[in-house]
């Protein structure tokens, strides 16, 4: 056996198999209440689920991140499966996962550098609220036996950790599922149960090939959706992989990430299931359970799948009080204290992109709006601060007849105009020297503003001289520049 293999599978077997049960016990009601939400058959939701967990297993970038049917994928698949029916919702599956196989390759994913940290502390945030309100139906208009058990479960999260012994060895979530359960199957109350939320599958997924006509019609009605779901399936993975990242302390391959994701909605699409991402409420179960390694994840498919085809009997008297308060774990256990006590030290614009992310997010239920909201503003906070970090300063060298400009900064578009003001272009002098050693020039408008500096001196009899420009800044000067070509100016300087 590699070390590799051992590494990534059997370093962690006993921590990785009591993860991956409980992992598969809080997949089931989730995938169906998605089924629900996209509105198709639970299995659909079920079915996915177990290929999407098994196959990312292998593919994926992430070991320890659980991937499956997701609340963000179904509300993507409502207008298709409702206009079009679930054959068009397999195709458009097909088609996400080789849109996101094409992602891979094209390594977008390492266009995660340009989301800043108050961005994912956001998006972390956000979805811990969410995960939170989805745990509200279960304790809305219900009796006191619903409250009992979901503390009671809590408590048993909480508490068990600190036996000793036992404490440690074995999930506190696993343990509140099982004792809930036997409560539950002893006591015969009536509170709602995993059965309630709809009929469990009881065969094994077989292969599907969508019968809808191969055709540019087709075509042109599952490449919207499509398209949609492979943005906010590989965002949605990003930021989870992220997360799980800070977790572990370990790094992960995000480009092998989306490949894996997409390989894996192929897999769902040919085997009767939707479209799904990482989950991030069920990779930090999985942490938080002792998960570390690709076992975990394998699992975690291979138990959801037996479970509820053949041990479905048993699985269908799971309270819902006892997920819903492992599921309350997670969302305390998600979200970022710490952003609430820094919001006094941190910079008022961190802050405001933060609670930005958290509230688009929420409102909207949409991930990547949030997330899209967040690295906008961020963007233009970041802008904006760099463009106020620009001083030109002059010194006569000569009276009446030389001046000195000595420009230190970034010039671009957020500084021109500062950078056109600081010049005297009315001024009577016969030469003017502008040092740019400690300036940088990035874009077309910076260099059009230096343009219109060099031209307008040049037509009050100024002579220019330009002294200092870095490597860099002379290949975009000299490549855009047109204070040296007659013709140019006079069109640059028409109507000015």
């Amino acid at each position: 056996m590699s070390l590799y293999t051992k590494q990534e599978w059997f370093s962690n077997i006993k921590g990785d198999t009591l993860s991956g049960i409980v992992v598969a016990l809080a997949l089931i009601p989730e995938a169906i209440a998605f089924s629900i939400i996209a509105g198709v058959d639970p299995k659909v939701g079920l079915y996915a689920s177990f290929c999407i967990a098994v196959i990312i297993a292998f593919t994926g970038g992430r070991p320890g991140m659980i991937s499956a049917a997701t609340g963000a994928m179904a509300l993507l698949m409502v207008t298709l499966v409702r206009e079009h029916g679930l054959e068009y919702l397999l195709a458009a599956t097909l088609l996400t996962g080789v849109l996101q196989i094409i992602a891979g390759y094209l390594k977008l994913a390492d266009l995660m550098r340009f989301v800043s940290r108050s961005v994912v502390t956001g998006f972390v945030n956000a979805l811990a609220i969410l995960i939170f309100m989805a745990q509200l139906p279960e304790l809305t208009d219900v009796t006191w036996h619903v409250y009992a058990m979901t503390l009671a479960g809590l408590g048993i999260i909480y508490l068990f950790p600190y036996l000793p012994v036992i404490g440690k060895s074995i999930p506190s979530p696993l343990v509140c599922i099982v004792v809930l359960t036997a409560v539950y199957m002893i006591s015969g109350m009536d509170i709602r149960s995993v059965g309630d939320m709809g009929e469990l599958p009881d065969t094994l997924p077989v292969f599907l090939w969508p019968s809808v006509p191969l055709n540019l019609e087709t075509l042109w009605i599952i490449l919207p959706y499509a398209m949609m779901l492979t943005v906010v399936g590989l965002l949605e993975s990003m930021m989870t992989a992220t997360i799980v990242d800070d977790l572990t302390d370990t790094p992960s391959n995000k480009n092998r990430e989306c490949k894996g994701q997409g390989i894996a909605n192929i897999g769902a699409g040919l085997m009767g299931g939707m479209a799904g991402c990482a989950m991030i409420g069920q990779s930090v179960i999985n942490i938080k359970s002792g998960g570390r390694t690709r076992l975990s994840t394998l699992i975690a498919g291979v138990v959801l799948l037996m479970m509820v085809v053949f041990l479905a009997d048993w699985v269908s008297q799971i309270p819902m009080a006892a997920l819903v308060a492992v599921m309350i774990m997670v969302s305390i256990g998600t979200f970022s204290w710490e952003s609430i006590r820094d919001l006094k030290k941190h910079p008022i614009s961190t802050n405001i992109v933060m609670l930005a992310t958290v509230a688009v997010t929420v409102s909207t239920h949409n991930l990547a709006i949030g997330v899209f909201v967040g690295v906008l503003l961020a963007a233009l906070f970041f802008a904006n601060k760099v463009g106020n970090i620009l001083y030109v300063g002059s010194k006569e060298v000569e009276v009446g007849k030389q001046r000195e400009y000595q420009v230190v900064g970034q010039v671009f578009f957020a500084s021109s105009e500062r950078f056109t003001a600081a010049f005297d272009l009315k001024e009577s002098i016969e030469k003017v020297t502008i040092d740019l050693s400690r300036a940088h020039f990035w874009d077309v408008t910076a260099v059009q503003a230096l343009d219109r500096i060099v031209i307008k001196f040049r037509r009050e009899g100024t002579e220019v001289e330009l002294v200092g420009l870095s490597e860099a800044s002379a290949t975009v000067v000299d490549r855009y520049a047109v204070h040296n070509d007659p013709e140019a100016v006079e069109k640059l300087m028409g109507g000015h």
